[in-house]
């Protein structure tokens, strides 16, 4: 898959968002503040259904930011759902993934985009696990999940992520362009990394450090143990069989 770094133009900002709305102004603000390389900034923000109002704060922000498209749907569908609408909307020659949280950082776009805007690459993961930024120190059994499901489907696509579950994954167009995801909820990141790695030619896959403040449970963690067992499966199957 050639690399015309010539005509990147725009960056799409795909945020889902459910129930966040004590984070959400501060994390667009975060957005629109950040180094996007000199591309025009797009940001696709979807909700997921909510229940605490965040849907207004959406709406205000969106009148008031010319750069933010509005979505929603009207039910709680899922993580993946929410990515599924936006990823389609999103119109950039490259699509970054922001949770609506603030345990990722905005400020590290730079780094994300440099291998894919010096045409190095065409896909980049942002890793918790490759050392080198401050991370928050929280679960150990939450970690130790993370690196099982990363090793996982490292074994089934024969790649060498580090952070497979990361929040921070940037992809060229022509590449999002050829997946379909399925899954709604959290096993939206094992499916993607599958079928990536599953892109023929291979493409070229990049991973660089991220810094990462965790948040709790208490905080609003949505995460939990089932997540972890379909993404178990959806490994297998979007690995073999889809």
């Amino acid at each position: 898959m050639p690399s015309q770094t010539q005509s990147l133009q725009k960056l799409s900002v795909v945020v889902p968002c459910f129930n966040e709305r004590h984070t959400l102004p501060r994390i667009l603000e975060r957005i629109l503040q950040a180094p996007t390389s000199g591309l025009a900034l797009e940001i696709v923000l979807v909700d997921d259904g909510s229940s605490d109002g965040s849907q207004a704060i959406a709406r205000e922000l969106a009148t008031r930011h010319p750069q933010i498209r509005f979505l929603e749907h009207a039910t709680n569908q899922g993580k993946g759902a929410a990515l599924r609408t936006g990823l389609q909307a999103a119109t950039g020659d490259i699509v970054l993934i922001q949770d609506a949280d603030l345990e990722y950082d905005p400020l590290e776009y730079p780094k994300l985009l440099k291998p894919i805007v010096e045409g190095n690459a065409d896909v980049v993961y942002g890793s918790r696990f490759r050392g080198g930024e401050e991370v928050r120190v929280l679960y150990f059994w939450h970690m130790m999940g993370n690196r099982i499901l990363t090793f996982c489907s490292n074994l089934l696509t024969n790649l060498t992520l580090t952070d497979m579950e990361t929040c921070y994954k940037v992809f060229r167009r022509p590449v999002i362009d050829q997946i379909r995801i399925q899954e709604n909820r959290f096993g939206f990141e094992p499916e993607i990394t599958a079928k990536i790695a599953r892109i023929r030619p291979p493409i070229r896959i990049f991973e660089v450090p991220i810094s990462y403040y965790g948040r709790s449970y208490q905080e609003g963690k949505k995460i939990h143990w089932k997540d972890g067992v379909r993404a178990l499966y959806c490994i297998v199957r979007y690995s073999w069989f889809a």
